[in-house]
């Protein structure tokens, strides 16, 4: 298909049946599989766990068919495999819109826009855009991120879509780039992240799970989806936090990949399964109802 009818991806996307849309007391389940566009190939101990793009795929195809299962945060080559293989029916779809900081860049703070453009996401019938937002108080290259991260959001508005913001201080730890995770720097990152763009109406935030969620959630008032970063420690107490963090004000859900997608034990389905019984599932009625 890709080789004889290329036009088959627009195809797809125009026939393809949207999701019904997010609404308040229903939180969202997304699998994220955005990593291999910026070289981050890594799960846990094994570098290359995500190099094999059919693998990675089938485990897609896997995570997608639970009907607790929301969407995809993908980037293009991503999204336009997934709308080929027909697995995009009735899901969220958000584009990955910024790629550029490669892991292990000398510049990887320079983190320039090369994935989904608003146009294209708006072509694709896409819901929004998710935007990796590095925030390094030494790196001058922040500031041109941020520039571009507000041009984003701007664009995004323009056409009522959903900017998703991933923000973090970070800093430079050895020769390579670490993220800040303690409380107060993420709801620094969050104070940073919420005024850019000339309108907050469409933004979401994108958050990790730290400690006192309570004070990071307090720090926003946009919808907030909870990351899930590489795994580390057992999936029970990954779980155990989520289960924490998903109880709290603002939360909208999740929006996690590899802990799912390569779970430690290879069963995809009971990951999944496992993870969308933590969600909320419908609005609480009223008293009177």
């Amino acid at each position: 298909m890709r080789l004889e009818d290329p036009s088959a991806v627009a195809r797809a996307a125009a026939a393809r049946r949207r999701h019904p849309g997010v609404r308040a007391g229903k939180q969202n389940f997304i699998v994220a599989a955005d990593h291999p566009a910026r070289g981050s190939l890594g799960v846990g101990p094994n570098p290359s766990a995500m190099a094999d793009r059919r693998e990675l795929l089938d485990r897609l195809q896997v995570a997608l068919a639970n009907p607790a299962v929301d969407g995809v945060l993908g980037s293009p080559d991503i999204m336009d495999d997934l709308l080929l293989l027909g697995a995009l029916e009735g899901k969220l779809l958000f584009g990955s819109m910024n790629r550029g900081g490669l892991s292990g860049l000398v510049n990887e703070l320079d983190d320039r826009f090369t994935g989904h453009t608003a146009a294209a996401l708006q072509a694709l019938g896409a819901d929004g855009g998710k935007m990796l937002t590095r925030i390094c108080l030494d790196d001058p290259a922040t500031v041109a991120t941020l520039e571009a991260t507000a041009r984003a959001i701007d664009s995004l508005a323009e056409r009522k879509l959903i900017a998703m913001l991933e923000p973090f201080l970070s800093v430079r730890d050895k020769g390579s780039i670490r993220n800040d995770l303690s409380t107060d720097a993420v709801i620094t990152s969050v104070a940073i992240a919420s005024g850019l763009g000339s309108t907050s109406a469409y933004t979401w935030m994108k958050l990790p799970v730290v400690a006192d969620m309570e004070r990071v959630l307090a720090a926003t008032t946009m919808p907030t989806v909870l990351l899930g970063g590489d795994p580390t420690g057992t999936q029970d107490d990954v779980f155990a936090s989520w289960r924490a963090a998903l109880a709290l004000p603002g939360v909208q859900g999740l929006t996690v990949g590899r802990t799912l997608l390569y779970p430690r034990d290879g069963d995809v389905a009971g990951a999944v399964a496992s993870a969308a019984s933590l969600l909320k599932t419908a609005t609480p009625q009223k008293a009177s109802e």
